[in-house]
């Protein structure tokens, strides 16, 4: 049993075969960012703030990779403990037989209990180290991005209130062509009038009463011709 509990595809210091894999993605994601944002940054009139990176978490054996000395070199560390806690062959056994179990495949490793101690608190004291860098590149980059908004808005508004002065422009002009028409309109019905006042001296008086209006003439005319 304690031979099986050692057999596993993971090694004392939290290598993975997918770690490439997840970083490759992390690094198309990347590509895809720039690519917009780079379009972003090419729209006319687009304001510009330098963006830092955009924070991306690696998995948990890429920063344990990258911590490199600042982790015990010991044959067996915590998380083979960990792997081999998780092992189908303990299952079911109660915490003590579990415990006693997993002690005595370290005993015939030759893992000391002290070393792995450490290497638990070495790996949480990378965990938070990395946690804490990433919290500052967030930070860095919200600010970055409110910045960017700022600068945005503040576009926005310049076009806005651009646009809502050739609106009002245009506004005025509809205005101005509608009171230019309805004067016209006023002309042209003082235009009418003098025409049919001409008119009504071309025909009898007749017996009817000339209202001012064209119309009226016209009926006149047609009665003193009959």
């Amino acid at each position: 049993m304690f031979k099986k509990l050692f057999t596993s595809t993971q090694n004392g210091n939290g290598a993975s075969s997918n770690g490439s894999s997840e970083i490759a993605s992390a690094g198309q994601r990347r590509e895809l960012i720039d690519l917009f944002e780079g379009d972003e940054r090419r729209l006319p009139g687009a304001p510009h703030v330098e963006m830092p990176p955009t924070p991306q978490t690696a998995a948990f054996e890429q920063i344990y990779h990258s911590a490199g000395a600042r982790l015990p070199q010991v044959p067996y560390g915590i998380l083979k403990v960990r792997e081999m806690a998780d092992s189908p062959h303990l299952a079911g056994m109660s915490p003590d037989a579990k415990r006693g179990a997993l002690l005595m495949a370290l005993e015939a490793a030759g893992a000391e209990t002290e070393d792995l101690l450490q290497d638990a608190v070495a790996r949480q004291r990378v965990l938070t180290d990395y946690e804490e860098k990433q919290q500052d590149r967030l930070r860095e980059f919200e600010a970055a991005k409110s910045e960017l908004n700022r600068a945005i808005q503040a576009e926005l508004d310049r076009l806005t209130g651009q646009y809502m002065s050739r609106i009002q422009s245009n506004l005025d002009d509809i205005a101005q062509q509608q009171d230019n028409f309805q004067a016209w309109q006023k002309r042209k019905q003082q235009e009418c009038q003098r025409i049919a006042d001409a008119a009504a001296l071309l025909v009898p008086q007749g017996n009817g009463n000339y209202n001012g209006t064209l119309t009226a003439v016209l009926e006149r005319a047609s009665v003193a011709r009959r």
